[in-house]
């Protein structure tokens, strides 16, 4: 066939051109490079693909994930957030994979494929970094934690611990949960000489020789070891022992010596806690120092108040030896010698009452005397001291000296009584004494009127047997009172008589119905 000449129209069909590239064959490698270029974070897969909108939300999702990430602090990503992110970067791998599984890439696969493993470094070396943050930013909270904990006790030990026990048991409470719960940590590091400053500022009255105040703190650093790892303290754990054992003696005795109440309950925790304890055998010498004082000073110039000092003494080291250990013994010598001081000075602590005029007081003293001394001296001359104390109660002139053990004379006194009732007759001037008459059998009270009608005689009756009893008295004056016994007896009865030589003397008791008794 002849060939037919060209021409631009002679009727061939141009075909139509291609509206894109032609699909590229599958492809694992393209595939697994975008995948792992997606893990980093950056998209860079799909910029590769030149998927402009999936590469915008990977940068998004890292933007934001950056965001609520920095700056690093303690607690690290809200869980939400992390878990949130990780499927992004999944799901972003994923579609991408899917994608360049057909997709032809701007680079050469493999090269993808080598950079898309190097870049994830970026999200594990960001992982690593933000860790060493987030552990960095733990490390200054913890420290941030003792830093406050630390200025509390510094604020504490500006005042008393009474108001400051409170702070200390806060700081207390951080050191402890530093060093239980964040060991290893800067601030747990540094627990141990935050204790060392902790038990200072609490104990701090003791070095100031405030051994009262240091008391109380000291018991509660004792408390301490009970909370705190024993690591902790070390030699600390004791460190409150030896001060708080003589901060209770010295503040014992301080409260002895003052005459106070206290040292009681602080000598028996001392021995209690610390019997073996320099302080706790200083406690036997200190309350027989005590001892020796009070009964110095009986005879001083308050020997009432030296007396009650030592039965006193006598009752709390009684009471103290109960529960003192192997100081019971020397405890409960102590307190006899405090009983028997007291005792003893009763006698003086009743002639300085009746010098004083306070007879109602020197009875009692003396009569204490003569119950607890069975013999010496004074003995005889007390009960005379008693007797007059009684007697001046009524007739205040009587108490002007004190008697003494004088008796006899040479003029007779006798004392009847004309009375339905015992009369116990008392009397006290150049001699003291005592005695009882019997009631009169068959006698009657006297009304008033009859005591006041002129002529009114007691003891007249020639014919009635008066119980009656006759002393020897010297010259001089001699205070009576009459001392009716029994119930309804009535009230006592005095009578000042005057003793000159060359007379007889009679004395009558007896009673009124209405006003008790009369001489």
């Amino acid at each position: 066939m002849p060939e037919a000449p060209y021409g631009p129209y002679q009727g061939f069909t141009v075909p139509p051109m291609p509206s894109g590239p032609p699909p590229a064959p599958p492809s694992a490698l393209r595939a697994a490079a975008v995948a792992l270029l997606n893990l980093s974070g950056l998209g860079l897969g799909y910029a590769l693909l030149r998927r402009w909108g999936p590469l915008a939300l990977c940068l998004a999702a890292t933007a934001v994930l950056l965001f609520v990430a920095l700056p690093a602090d303690a607690d690290g990503l809200p869980t939400g957030v992390l878990v949130g992110y990780l499927v992004v970067l999944l799901l972003a791998a994923a579609h991408g994979a899917r994608l360049g599984l057909r997709t032809p890439l701007s680079v050469r696969a493999p090269l993808a494929l080598v950079l898309g493993l190097v870049l994830l470094a970026v999200p594990a070396g960001g992982a690593l970094w933000y860790d060493g943050a987030r552990a960095e930013a733990e490390q200054q909270a913890l420290l941030g934690r003792l830093e406050k904990a630390d200025d509390l006790v510094a604020a504490a030990g500006r005042h008393t611990f009474a108001a400051s026990r409170a702070d200390y048991r806060s700081a207390l409470a951080v050191y402890r949960d530093l060093a239980v719960d964040h060991p290893g940590s800067r601030a747990a590091d540094r627990g141990p000489a935050r204790m060392r400053a902790y038990y200072s500022s609490v104990g701090a009255a003791y070095g100031r020789r405030e051994y009262c105040v240091a008391v109380e703190p000291l018991q509660f650093l004792r408390t301490v070891p009970r909370t705190m790892p024993a690591g902790e303290l070390g030699s600390l754990a004791r460190w409150p022992d030896d001060r708080l054992a003589t901060s209770l003696y010295e503040c014992g005795k301080a409260d002895l010596g003052d005459g106070g109440e206290a040292w009681t309950g602080r000598f028996r925790e001392l021995l209690a806690d610390f019997p073996g304890s320099p302080a706790a055998a200083k406690v036997v010498p200190a309350v027989d120092a005590a001892v020796r004082s009070a009964q110095q000073g009986v005879g001083g110039s308050a020997p009432c108040t030296a007396v009650d000092r030592l039965h006193t003494l006598d009752t709390r080291l009684t009471d103290l030896a109960a529960s003192a250990g192997n100081a019971s013994t020397d405890l409960t010598a102590a307190a006899a010698r405090a009983g028997r001081g007291g005792d003893a000075g009763a006698y003086e602590c009743g002639v300085d009452q009746y010098k004083d005029g306070d007879f109602a007081g020197a009875r009692k003293s003396m009569q204490s005397y003569v119950s607890d001394t069975r013999s010496g001296g004074k003995r005889d001359r007390a009960k005379k001291i008693a007797i007059a104390a009684e007697v001046a109660q009524t007739l205040p002139a009587a108490g002007k000296k004190l008697p003494t053990t004088a008796s006899g004379g040479s003029i007779s006194v006798t004392v009847k009584n004309d009375s339905p009732h015992d009369i116990t007759v008392l009397y006290t001037g150049p001699v003291t004494g005592s005695f009882t008459l019997k009631a009169c059998g068959g006698c009657t009270a006297y009304s008033l009127t009859q005591t006041i009608t002129p002529g009114f005689k007691p003891c007249s009756d020639s014919g009635r047997n008066y119980p009656q009893r006759t002393i020897q008295l010297p010259t001089g004056t001699t205070y009576f009172v009459h001392q009716p016994q029994g119930t309804g007896a009535g009230s006592p009865a005095s009578d000042t008589a005057k003793i000159r030589s060359g007379y007889v003397y009679t004395e009558c008791a007896y009673t009124t119905r209405t006003f008790g008794s009369g001489t």
